[in-house]
C-alpha cells in the first residue's frame, strides 16, 4: 500500500512511456550508476519517513500534554 502512494504519480505512465523513462535513465547515469542511484533513493525516502514519523509522533504528545 504505501509503495502505491509512493509512486502514485506513475499510475497515468503506460509500458511504452516506462520503457523510455528506463531507457533515458540508463543512457544518462549508465548500468554502474543505476543501483547507487537507487540506493540513495531508498535511504532518502527511508529517512523522510522517519522525520514524518517524528513530527507525527511529536505531535500527538503535545496533544496529549496538558499545559
Amino acid at each position: 500500500m504505501e509503495s502505491g502512494m509512493i509512486l502514485g504519480f506513475l499510475g497515468g505512465l503506460g509500458g511504452s512511456e516506462m520503457i523510455m523513462i528506463a531507457l533515458f535513465v540508463l543512457l544518462f547515469f549508465g548500468a554502474k550508476k543505476i543501483p547507487e542511484l537507487m540506493r540513495g533513493l531508498g535511504q532518502g525516502i527511508n529517512e523522510f519517513k522517519n522525520a514524518t514519523k517524528d513530527v507525527k509522533e511529536n505531535i500527538e504528545k503535545s496533544m496529549e500534554d496538558p499545559k
